[in-house]
């Protein structure tokens, strides 16, 4: 008898184990789960990408293709990876040192979006809500809610829950929430 599983995968795609897929997640073709790696609920996983080892991964999150997400990296629920975007994971790799050693936390923070052909550098935090644009290079920490855009990524605007961009009067014109600065970015008033 075969065992069904909670999840799909595509006949062209590889689960290493040990590893934890959610209910109702998606893997498409040609990609490639390491094992250790823990994959939330409802999750979208485009064709070629490589997810681990030892890679965490929340509920409803969509990883477009083309994606390789290492060691390290940490989404929490709702993030969105435009396609090709990028994660290191060392800060200075050489082809004939091994630096697995030097391996650094990255954590994207809930409902964070990151565009086409963004790369993010490793050791840093993506705060909750923030839109990073496609082709920008994030070199440092990034606040909950920044709109961040270039090379080296800077903070342009601030974006709502609803991924809208924000006028000064911080009001989101698609859901009428209104937010604050704070020291960690814009919180809801």
């Amino acid at each position: 008898m075969i065992e069904e599983k909670p999840y799909f995968k595509h006949e062209s795609a590889y689960i290493d184990e040990p590893s934890i897929i959610g209910r109702g997640t998606k893997i498409w073709h040609f990609s490639h789960i390491l094992s250790g790696t823990r994959i939330g609920e409802n999750v979208n996983i485009g064709q070629n990408c490589v997810l681990g080892p030892d890679v965490n991964v929340g509920d409803n999150c969509k990883i477009q293709n083309n994606i390789s997400i290492y060691k390290g990296v940490t989404l929490e629920d709702g993030v969105f990876c435009g396609p090709s975007c990028v994660f290191t994971n060392v800060n200075n790799p050489r082809a004939e040192i091994e630096r697995k050693s030097e391996f650094l936390n990255t954590l994207v923070k809930r409902g964070s979006t990151i565009g086409a052909n963004a790369t993010i550098v490793c050791g840093h935090t993506l705060g909750a809500y923030c839109f990073i644009a496609a082709g920008a290079v994030v070199a440092n920490d990034v606040p909950d809610h920044a709109l961040m855009a270039g090379v080296p990524a800077k903070r342009i605007g601030w974006m709502s829950h609803a991924g809208a961009k924000l006028d000064k009067d911080l009001k989101c014109p698609i859901e009428g929430r209104i937010y604050e600065e704070t020291p960690n970015g814009l919180a809801e008033k």
